[in-house]
């Protein structure tokens, strides 16, 4: 498949990029993030693994899947005939949807150790309602958080005391403007498996301390009892331990990853992966610190619409029908073997990680890692994939599918190494130029 910089996808891009600010809604979804220039930018429709842009052409998505949004595939038959059911019957009234109970209900089915929910719409917004109700159950200030939490003023404000404290915990290059100066020390990071930089953070606090907010999972596991120290000083503290479950949730089971990884937490936060695409969100708590959400004032008017909890609700019904944590793992399996396997072959040497469900790989070699990222999205997206260095599995991908997939990647290893070898640098044979890796203005 030829590609092409004047197709109908980047010609709207260009004009998006005059009249919304950034380009586009959402950070993953930029073009620039993909394959500058190049990347097709919009769809016209999708079904199963398949997306089709606005040129007719037709890939498969061997990359996000919706950014982690669809774990069914693209337009489950099953989930979007309750979605139409729900708009038929009217999606907003004066009058609550049942479903908002049934969904409540299913999710403290799957949780028995939590009391309440309370739902949203986005992540990053339900996990500054998280952050609400944590800090007024506890009546304190202070959070501790390890991982990405969103864009809101309760997590940017980490770069107000230190401007590099959220480089490393997932995207560099976020300046904190527009967030209150006074919320300055509010919240402080720790990495992932350092006990010793967490205790320290809990000493010097210590009596100060709201709330730990931390994804129990996302690219390693926990070692040496990593979550269970967590989960002890938390409990000797009295501070509240959330989960933030918005990216593994739904992925190694159904519900969240914390049930496999055997630590409750005080409240867990879920989005993509329960609801196949549709906006909803859930904030699912122990009893006595959801109730503090009774104190602080929370409410919107489209947190009660009805058709995301209908799409939701049967969601969960097939992914737990089709016992889909099962085929995201196994997949993950084949496309982590398959990588190293094509790469060995290659001669490249590849760095590879993530949970199963959520893949990523690394080039090393003399240029940057953004090179050859870009090098391998130009060159698959020409063999009809949007690809990039990771791969989200979903129920609607194959075994069939990998197999092909990682016969063509197989080939894009070999066109690096070659290129390497002849000593000619990779960057030169994008005509686009590299990736972009974090938040930046665009011109």
């Amino acid at each position: 498949m030829d590609i092409t910089n004047s197709g109908k996808g980047q010609l709207l891009y260009k004009k998006a990029k005059k009249i919304i600010p950034g380009g586009t809604q959402l950070l993953s979804k930029r073009p620039e993030m993909f394959l500058p220039e190049y990347w097709p930018a919009y769809y016209s429709k999708a079904k199963g693994c398949k997306i089709w842009d606005l040129d007719g052409n037709e890939y498969i998505d061997v990359s996000y899947m919706g950014i982690g949004a669809n774990v069914l595939g693209y337009a489950n038959d099953e989930v979007d005939a309750a979605a139409k059911e729900a708009i038929d019957n009217g999606g907003m009234t004066t009058l609550n949807a049942p479903e908002e109970v049934a969904l409540a209900e299913k999710l403290l089915e799957l949780h028995p150790w939590a009391g309440g929910v309370r739902f949203a719409k986005a992540g990053g917004e339900a996990m500054a309602l998280a952050s609400r109700i944590a800090r007024a159950s506890t009546k304190k200030d202070i959070i501790l958080f390890c991982g990405y939490h969103g864009w809101h003023d309760w997590y940017l404000a980490a770069n107000l005391a230190n401007k590099n404290a959220l480089d490393d915990l997932h995207i560099p290059g976020l300046e904190p403007l527009g967030v209150p100066s006074g919320l300055a020390g509010t919240n402080l990071p720790f990495h992932y498996n350092n006990i010793d930089e967490f205790n320290a953070l809990m000493a010097k606090h210590r009596g100060k301390i709201a709330a730990v907010v931390m994804e129990p999972i996302r690219n390693d596991w926990p070692k040496d009892n990593f979550l269970q120290k967590i989960r002890e000083a938390t409990e000797k503290e009295g501070i509240v331990l959330v989960f933030d479950e918005v990216s593994a949730g739904f992925r190694l089971c159904a519900g969240g990853s914390h049930r496999v990884l055997g630590v409750n937490p005080d409240i867990a936060v879920f989005a993509k992966g329960m609801t196949n695409g549709y906006p909803l969100t859930a904030i699912v708590g122990r009893h006595d610190v959801m109730d503090a959400a009774q104190g602080t004032f929370i409410s919107s008017t489209f947190y009660t619409e009805r058709v995301a909890f209908a799409a939701t609700l049967k969601s969960i019904e097939v992914y737990e029908r089709e016992r889909v944590w099962e085929k995201q793992s196994e997949y993950g399996r084949l496309i982590q073997e398959g990588w190293k396997a094509k790469a060995d072959e290659a001669g490249l040497d590849l760095e590879i990680g993530g949970i199963l469900p959520m893949s990523h790989f690394a080039v090393k070699g003399s240029e940057s890692p953004l090179v050859y990222k870009t090098f391998v999205t130009q060159e698959m997206l020409k063999r009809g994939y949007l690809a990039s260095n990771s791969f989200y599995t979903s129920n609607a991908h194959s075994p069939e599918i990998i197999e092909k997939y990682l016969s063509d990647i197989g080939e894009v290893f070999m066109q690096i190494k070659s290129l390497m070898d002849a000593g000619i640098s990779v960057e030169s044979r994008l005509p686009g130029g590299v990736c972009q890796s974090g938040f930046g203005r665009l011109n």
